[in-house]
């Protein structure tokens, strides 16, 4: 069983703290309640698959694959949801 991580939220709400400051200062930064949500979902779930394989996974090279697979997922589903760089659906902007 995992187990409970909770620097895994805290961390997560201190990114999500950045465009949110960042709202207050400059108008250029516009994001909606579903941003967040989407990019809490997004760095909860990266923070959960991290602690996952550091708990699971035994060998240290699969460990740093794993990893870096996680992260490079998380790049481009942040990348395309920013700017469209794939041309999905979900593509913004």
């Amino acid at each position: 069983m995992l187990k409970k991580n909770p620097y895994i939220f805290a961390i997560c709400l201190s990114f999500l703290l950045i465009p949110f400051i960042g709202m207050q200062l400059t108008d250029s930064i516009e994001w909606s309640l579903l941003d967040f949500a989407v990019m809490g979902i997004l760095l909860f779930g990266l923070g959960s698959g991290i602690q996952w394989a550091r708990e699971k996974i035994q060998t240290p090279r699969k460990k740093q694959v794993f990893v870096g697979l996680l992260i490079l997922t998380f790049l481009l589903v942040w990348a395309e949801l920013a700017v469209g760089i794939l041309g999905t659906p979900f593509a913004g902007n």
